[in-house]
């Protein structure tokens, strides 16, 4: 084990904590230290940046364009004035909270079309939202606006300066709330949604889920704001939350990072600055938004926001350290299959006219590996796809250690243990390594048996980001992960692509141990058939969607069907 394993990783969250502690500390100072107006503009400061923390986590660390943040805070500042119209019991801070609550609930509801829709279509139904909530706004007013009802402080946060410690520190309180969502599996999930959604289904967790609790915390966030921001002018003007500004708000997550703490007041501060320049120096405000969609084409043209260039500057460069490889047994024990895990009979896929898969059987027994193998286009993925639950229009019966799989989710497949790999790259490379083995595994990994895990099969260290490593590296950490589920089936599709001939038969030598060190029958997708050879004792091969051949691996190498169905491939030449 090398030393960059034995040292002790500190907390996740005391370096956060003591951050937290400075914010408020310095909060207090500016309280006490600036001017009278430097206060209520650092309030609005506060306000834009917890509305562009919870923007940041819709958009920067789930991917989803939603246009209609401050259609959120509306619903906050109104259910703040309505509360207060209606002298509820409590004070403005709970009345705040409340609205808080109902636009997570709103942001549940608004987020339903994120299940099917992505991208400009999905931006296109946020802003409409946006649109016909400052409609009903401008047509029916916050309560008791039109009767010059004021909102008032609540005691002992009356004053200007004690409101802007106030605001400081529901700001703290948020973003430690972020922080700890971020680190844990629920913010794993969102950053793995947001790469790949079949990926995050693989890993056994629900897509739909996880896109509803980024819109739930996203939109709480929001109304945390439209709360905030009533309780400091003292009344909601529908000018404040106008659709446009919503989309300003967007460009501007987007351009800082805001699912970055510090980003987000940084975007704040934005926020608040420009107007306020353009106004000393007699520019109508409005060219503020001029200023943030110039910055926002200039965001999305480079693919990259402020907050990753920061830390991309203040980061070590450094060698992505890979753990010394596990010893390994001088010869794999003979398996000794048991009884049947996977069984399949008939399956059949159509695409149109064409026969995908035909009639396809398998059985797979407890501690087997087999080999699935077949010419380019001979439905091997597609197998594989079925199999895993993403072609749920498939004819015939796949069952589970005796469960029929029919009607179950990809993700309900993976929580009952049938895990796969991907040929495409599906791991999130903004995360760690330990970060993303422990999300796939859903269990709680003993750091010991995760470098094990990581060391079997030469990944780099558990606090290695995943954006540093070469793709044949992250299908390497992909395998790891699954393995660590604990899985009775795992489905490897091409785990070697991106490797080199000699790290393709070092794999081998590791993946043949599989069934023995971690008990999962194995489903092997392959074309370099050294690999198949050196790892698979028993070996099925597809053509045109139709069983080939199915037996032991020498019998089925040597078959003149298969080799003719293989003709002019370089292995069998």
């Amino acid at each position: 084990m090398s030393p960059a394993d034995r040292r002790v990783s500190p907390t996740r969250y005391g370096v956060p904590l003591l951050v937290a502690v400075v914010g408020l500390a310095a909060g207090w100072g500016l309280s006490v230290g600036l001017p009278d107006y430097y206060v209520f503009l650092g309030t609005s400061v506060i306000v834009a940046a917890i509305s562009l923390l919870g923007l940041g986590v819709v958009t920067g660390s789930a991917g989803m364009m939603a246009l209609c943040q401050l259609s959120f805070a509306v619903i906050g500042a109104w259910v703040t004035s309505e509360l207060n119209l209606v002298k509820a019991p409590g004070n403005g801070i709970l009345w705040m909270v409340a609205g808080a609550i109902a636009a997570g609930i709103v942001g549940l509801l608004v987020g339903l079309p994120a299940l099917r829709l992505r991208g400009v279509n999905l931006a296109v139904v946020t802003l409409g939202f946006a649109a016909a909530v400052g409609l009903a706004v401008n047509q029916y007013q916050f309560p008791g606006t039109a009767i010059g009802v004021q909102v008032f402080r609540p005691q002992p946060f009356f004053t200007d300066r004690s409101f802007f410690l106030l605001s400081v520190i529901v700001m703290v309180i948020a973003a430690v709330i972020v922080y700890a969502l971020q680190v844990s599996r629920v913010g794993s999930g969102w950053r793995a949604v947001a790469f790949s959604e079949r990926g995050t289904a693989s890993a056994g967790a629900s897509v739909r889920t996880t896109k509803l609790s980024a819109f739930a915390v996203s939109a709480a966030l929001g109304g945390l704001s439209g709360g905030l921001v009533t309780l400091q002018v003292g009344f909601a003007s529908a000018s404040t939350f106008a659709p446009l500004q919503s989309l300003a708000l967007y460009v501007l997550a987007i351009v800082n990072g805001s699912y970055l703490v510090d980003m987000a007041v940084f975007g704040g501060i934005l926020w608040v600055a420009v107007p306020e320049i353009l106004k000393r120096l007699g520019i109508p405000q409005d060219w503020s938004l001029v200023v943030f969609g110039v910055l926002g084409v200039q965001a999305l043209t480079s693919r990259t926001n402020l907050g990753e260039i920061v830390r991309a500057a203040a980061r070590r460069r450094s060698e992505v350290v890979v753990l010394e490889p596990a010893a390994l047994d001088d010869e794999v024990p003979d398996p000794t299959p048991d009884a049947p895990v996977l069984i399949v009979q008939g399956l059949g896929v159509r695409f149109g006219n064409v026969a995908a898969l035909d009639g396809v059987d398998l059985t797979l027994r407890a501690g087997e590996i087999i080999g699935l193998i077949g010419p380019n286009g001979a439905g091997k993925s597609t197998m594989i796809d079925a199999l895993s639950g993403f072609l749920p229009g498939h004819t015939g019966t796949i069952t589970l250690d005796g469960r029929d799989l029919a009607r179950v989710s990809p993700a309900r497949r993976a929580r009952l243990g049938l895990r796969r790999t991907f040929q495409q790259d599906r791991v999130p490379p903004s995360l760690t390594v330990e970060a993303y083995v422990r999300f796939v595994a859903r269990r709680r990994v003993p750091r010991p048996e995760l470098i094990d895990l990581l060391s079997f099969l030469g990944c780099p260290a558990p606090g290695t980001r995943l954006a540093a490593v070469d793709v044949g590296t992250r299908r390497l950490v992909e395998v790891a992960a699954q393995l660590a589920s604990r899985p009775r089936v795992l489905l490897l599709d091409e785990p070697a692509a991106g490797l080199s001939h000699e790290e393709h038969l070092a794999l081998g030598e590791r993946l043949a141990r599989i069934p023995i060190r971690y008990g999962a029958s194995v489903i092997l997708i392959e074309h370099d058939l050294d690999l198949v050879r050196g790892v698979c004792r028993r070996i099925l091969v597809l053509d045109f969607g139709k069983v080939l051949a199915d037996g032991d691996r020498d019998a089925v190498l040597s078959d003149k069907a298969v080799l003719a169905a293989y003709m002019g491939e370089t292995e069998l030449l």
